[in-house]
């Protein structure tokens, strides 16, 4: 091994403890962090209130009560994940919480390091580079002990699988996501960019009927479908009463207009698939890492539940953007101010009166992230396959073009 190699898998062993400090110290801090109360009944809730909630969720399914009402005795706000991933949390369940939240959070961490570490087309230098750019936003999430750690790591996996033909395990990572939060779904528009599309949308079959049925396992088929129609139905109210930091809440908050919601979704997935008109630049490798980030950035600028810890998932969008072709000063300056006003505006280096009366009344954290994603379906519109030639795709299993 040379120096070089050498220092690149040093690098890279330096960075992967990183991601595991950072787990472990966000469970840490969450398990030892005084319980508070969310309402005015003086209930007290840990820190790690939505760990609970995945939790609960499992027993709720094994003992056969709706996994969609409020249990206020155990924990605070609603279940809104499916029936599968309740499953999935078996996993945790059993664990005492100071081993399940631990493991829960190395999940999170170690599946957005393994993602990006296994990203084709990028040197390790860029590698490192997106890893440091994604940490503080990724340790934020962390701390919230949500999913979006998860659910960012599936996406980028499922373009590692694609680019290396394993469609049963891209499917796979596809499936689970929308398992998780179904704007995971807009994943699914990278399989036009690959052949073999019968054997892709046999596999999508398979793992969206296996995940939908295996949980009948423990509650029967019957109970089931009850817990899916209360899902649908809750989806359907969370779906009108909120707008989160989405691109709805930033004109709500900017121009304070109320715009049709399931309009403006309608008009980004128009915009999002415009570019895929361009059949030809499906065999060049930017294009379809740029589709790789617009997707990324898609699940957070047009979704009506984008809340602070959600946006690991477009800060990895913008990372892979960043760091996948030639950077003028505008692509930096974008970067730059995307990790200003994303991950550093929560932070304790902004004054807390710049953040209640300008970060959070604007909704400033989302704004870079609709600027950026913009930007992506012009580069994928008008630049890509003009500034780089970029790199055919090429099957792994035939080695043929």
């Amino acid at each position: 091994m040379d120096l070089k190699q050498s220092w690149n898998a040093k690098s890279m062993r330096w960075l992967l403890a990183l991601y595991i400090v950072i787990a472990l110290v966000a469970s840490l801090q969450d398990l030892l962090h005084v319980p508070k109360t969310y309402s005015g009944d003086g209930r007290l809730y840990t820190e790690y209130n939505n760990y609970v909630i995945f939790k609960y969720s499992f027993f709720h399914l094994v003992d056969g009560k709706n996994l969609y009402q409020v249990y206020p005795s155990e924990h605070w706000d609603l279940y809104k994940y499916s029936p599968a991933f309740s499953l999935f949390f078996s996993v945790f369940a059993y664990f005492p919480d100071y081993i399940g939240l631990t493991l829960w959070s190395l999940l999170n961490a170690l599946i957005v390091f393994f993602a990006i570490s296994r990203l084709p087309g990028f040197s390790t230098k860029q590698k490192d580079r997106m890893l440091l750019f994604c940490f503080i936003e990724l340790l934020g999430s962390i701390q919230n002990t949500q999913s979006n750690g998860l659910m960012a790591g599936l996406i980028i996996l499922s373009f590692v699988f694609l680019e290396k033909s394993n469609y049963f395990l891209a499917a796979f990572c596809i499936v689970f996501s929308i398992y998780i939060k179904i704007f995971g779904a807009v994943a699914f528009a990278m399989f036009l960019l690959y052949p073999n599309k019968l054997k892709l949308a046999a596999y999508t079959l398979f793992w969206m009927l296996f995940m939908a049925v295996t949980p009948a396992l423990v509650t029967g088929f019957a109970q089931l479908g009850i817990l899916y129609k209360y899902w649908f139905a809750l989806l359907r109210e969370d779906h009108l009463v909120s707008q989160g930091l989405s691109l709805v809440g930033i004109i709500n908050s900017w121009f304070h207009v109320s715009v049709s919601k399931n309009m403006v979704v309608l008009v980004g997935m128009v915009l999002f698939c415009i570019p895929l008109v361009r059949v030809r630049q499906y065999r060049n490798f930017q294009f379809r890492v740029l589709l790789l980030a617009s997707v990324l950035l898609w699940t957070i600028v047009f979704n009506h539940k984008a809340e602070s810890p959600t946006f690991i998932i477009s800060m990895c969008g913008i990372a892979i953007w960043y760091w996948c072709k030639e950077r003028g000063l505008a692509d930096t300056i974008l970067m730059i101010l995307a990790f200003v006003f994303t991950t550093l505006s929560v932070s304790d280096l902004f004054p807390r009166a710049v953040k209640e009366e300008f970060i959070k009344p604007y909704s400033i954290k989302g704004l870079m992230s609709v600027v950026i994603w913009a930007k992506i379906i012009y580069e994928m519109l008008f630049e890509v396959g003009k500034i780089t030639p970029g790199r055919e795709m090429i099957s792994t299993a035939t080695g043929k073009r």
